[in-house]
């Protein structure tokens, strides 16, 4: 059970460092820019697989979590 959480820990580690930044303009709100921050973004291509696989792995990694803490 453990090695599968450090290889899933692993895995999501890669996949978030791997997707573009939305918020990349952050700075903007702190400084006084635009609301174009807001903006409707629609994920296509490897913008959408990464962000499922994040949600899947970190689905995963949590219940992997609970079901460790119980036994």
């Amino acid at each position: 059970m453990e090695v599968a959480l450090i290889i899933i820990s692993i895995l999501l580690i890669t996949i978030v460092l791997l997707q573009s930044g939305k918020a990349e303009s952050a700075g903007n709100i702190i400084m006084g820019g635009n609301a174009e921050l807001f903006a409707q973004r629609k994920e296509r291509g490897s913008e959408l697989f990464l962000s499922r696989m994040t949600f899947i792995l970190g689905a995963l990694f949590f219940i992997i979590c609970l079901i460790s803490s119980l036994f």
